[in-house]
């Protein structure tokens, strides 16, 4: 039973290997977004159903993420276990995850998508490095290294983090699927 178990987690964390864009980088330059908790200009509490679809590959993985002017707090759960945990206070990452989590799994890059779905355009737009843009057009936006496209984010609802999100990254080619439940406070 155990075996399975651990079959079963290792097979959902590496879902957050995809998810993050925790893949071995082609390119030597990342984005290495890391805004503070309080640029996104609300507190939040959601818990998320992570969905990605990748080489014809579908897993899930439930979270529950809490965003605070200070901090915000992720945590990833597998049958019922925790596998992760996030937490970043605007100066510092801190992660920990399940022995069964592969090791290319980075906090930064989690981060990194958490912030492109969830954060303002403006806000995000200031933050970029030279050579990136993003541009927002309705309920889709469009992360630019360069002339090239590298991830489609599309929106279902307002606010941005109810409802739906797809996030598809065209670098590392998985589309990753966000359902967010508000919990209120």
């Amino acid at each position: 039973m155990f075996n399975v178990m651990a079959r079963h987690i290792a097979t959902s964390v590496l879902l957050l290997s995809v998810a993050g864009c925790a893949l071995p980088r082609a390119e030597p330059e990342r984005l290495g977004l890391q805004l503070p908790p309080a640029a996104l200009g609300q507190e939040l509490s959601l818990r998320q159903t992570l969905t990605v679809e990748r080489d014809g590959r579908v897993d899930q993985l439930e979270v529950a993420l809490e965003v605070e002017a200070a901090e915000l707090r992720l945590v990833g759960m597998a049958l019922g276990k925790r596998v992760l945990t996030l937490h970043y206070d605007g100066h510092a990452l801190t992660s920990w995850r399940h022995p069964m989590v592969p090791p290319q799994l980075r906090a930064e890059d989690i981060l990194e998508d958490l912030q492109l779905t969830l954060w303002p355009v403006d806000t995000l737009r200031q933050a970029l490095p030279a050579g990136w843009r993003i541009e927002q057009a309705g309920a889709e936006r469009i992360l630019y290294k360069g002339s090239m496209p590298v991830c489609v984010i599309r929106y279902d609802t307002e606010p941005r983090w109810t409802g739906k999100i797809e996030l598809s990254n065209l670098r590392y080619g998985y589309r990753l699927t966000i359902h967010s439940v508000l919990i209120p406070s």
